[in-house]
């Protein structure tokens, strides 16, 4: 039997996740507050009213920042405040709604990246978009929700001699109790989520976020490299769209296709 074992969202992107013992969820919608935040790379300006998708590229994210990983971050619960902690202890508490505490949040990046951007980041908000990786591809990908298979991950562990550990992958929706890869049939299929049903969409093509410890923020291990190496393909994981709505909770089964 398939089971649902973690659910997390990541109010920031590129930043921590945070999980979840129960989700609201609703059809056609991501998870709340999933990637409702991000910061940007310095290199332009955002504009709420102006904005259309930009490739993950233009934002803070672990495939080039890896030492983000290392922070320790956490939205309010109302989504009014962010908490930062650094591995040396130094902390950050910021109120999101706040225009001289978003400046400190930019100085800080700025510092504690060392340099290495080219401009001043913004934390910027989402408006009826979230700063997924899949927003560029279509709206309906902007709305779906990651699933991975923790069979596939041990399988590809195995491969690598290395345990990995799930949140390199960052999913809103972990499971286990399936046949490893099985997931990547998914397309267009049916599914359910505990009582919600669903359509897998696009399986995920993973990119070098995945080579970032994410406990450490150390870049050590060349996972895309080794999907493509070991199974000719560098995809771990499927987005799914939802099509009902419901609450979805860690033991709930997932029933896929056999």
């Amino acid at each position: 039997m398939r089971t649902i074992t973690a659910l997390y969202r990541y109010p920031v992107k590129g930043l921590s996740p945070e999980p979840l013992q129960a989700v609201p969820l609703h059809a056609g919608l991501g998870f709340p507050r999933d990637r409702e935040w991000a910061v940007t790379n310095g290199r332009w300006t955002y504009d709420a009213a102006q904005y259309a998708p930009r490739p993950k590229t233009d934002f803070l994210m672990l495939m080039q920042h890896e030492q983000l990983a290392a922070l320790r971050t956490k939205v309010s619960d109302d989504g009014r405040r962010l908490a930062v902690q650094a591995p040396d202890g130094t902390a950050l508490d910021l109120a999101l709604d706040d225009e001289a505490d978003l400046a400190r949040a930019s100085a800080y990046f700025v510092s504690y990246l060392g340099g290495r951007l080219e401009g001043s980041p913004q934390v910027v908000k989402a408006g009826s978009h979230r700063f997924t990786d899949v927003s560029v591809v279509s709206p309906t990908l902007m709305q779906s929700v990651s699933l991975i298979n923790l069979a596939s991950v041990r399988d590809l562990g195995a491969r690598m001699g290395r345990e990995l550990d799930q949140l390199r992958f960052r999913a809103n929706v972990y499971y286990d109790g399936g046949q490893a890869w099985e997931e990547l049939a998914w397309v267009d299929q049916e599914l359910r989520l505990g009582e919600l049903p669903a359509r897998g969409v696009l399986r995920t093509r993973r990119c070098a976020a995945t080579n970032v410890d994410p406990a450490t923020g150390a870049r050590d291990l060349g996972v895309p490299q080794a999907l493509i190496k070991n199974f000719r393909h560098g995809d771990m994981g499927v987005y799914v769209e939802l099509l009902g709505s419901g609450t979805l909770r860690p033991g709930d089964t997932l029933h896929a296709p056999t």
